[in-house]
């Protein structure tokens, strides 16, 4: 009798325990507050991806099970694509503003605006320096026309291309601007010396465009 007392006590402490509802509650929080557990919970992350993922597979579209999955991935290719054209469209006018007030300026590398070139021409002009005076202000010229998108000049622009198209934006100015331009070339390039008279001109040619008003709403590029 003690040894079948003995077989039965061991074949209850085999028998597997059922918990109550409580129990098993308490039971599985204890066991997911581990620490290997609370490592591997998913970061906000990896939930937005899973909410972003759920949305798109709940869109219902018609054609059958083997349409669902190029279509999701479409409309994804078609969200990131939006994103990026959204950047790239608002960022556009910043860059076409800058690019409109800076660069290249016949044959130079010439950042400045035209505040600073007329500022410049002027410093120039109080020293008797009119050869730089005189290519300064043609230089304010040309930089505030493009500053106000009426003319736009590139690298291999002229002087007398700027002109040309300037006074057909301002048909008014058409001759003044031609005579600018040959003064700047007669200076930079045929080696003349400049004068206190043709400085003078093109520095009142420079104030009155600046407070004309263009004939054409759109800007003329120059080559």
């Amino acid at each position: 009798m003690g040894l079948i007392a003995t077989t039965l006590a061991l074949v209850r402490l085999d028998v597997p325990v059922t918990p109550d509802s409580a129990e098993g509650q308490r039971w599985i929080i204890q066991e997911l507050s581990k620490p290997e557990y609370r490592a591997a919970q998913p970061t906000w992350f990896d939930r937005a991806s899973k909410a972003f993922w759920d949305w798109l597979q709940s869109l219902k579209i018609d054609g059958g099970p083997g349409v669902q999955g190029p279509i999701l991935i479409i409309a994804l290719i078609v969200v990131v694509a939006a994103l990026v054209a959204a950047f790239f469209i608002f960022g556009a006018p910043r860059l076409n503003r800058r690019s409109a007030g800076g660069g290249a300026l016949f044959g130079d590398d010439d950042a400045r605006d035209a505040s600073a070139m007329r500022r410049s021409a002027e410093e120039a002009a109080a020293r008797a320096d009119w050869v730089l005076a005189i290519e300064e202000i043609f230089r304010s010229i040309a930089r505030g026309l493009a500053e106000r998108t009426l003319v736009t000049v590139s690298p291999g622009t002229t002087a007398r291309d700027f002109a040309l198209r300037a006074g057909t934006v301002l048909p008014a100015f058409s001759e003044r601007l031609s005579a600018a331009a040959s003064a700047f070339d007669d200076v930079r390039y045929l080696s003349r010396a400049g004068t206190e008279a043709v400085y003078r001109s093109a520095s009142a040619l420079e104030s009155d465009l600046r407070a004309a008003r263009a004939a054409l709403s759109s800007a003329v590029t120059t080559p």
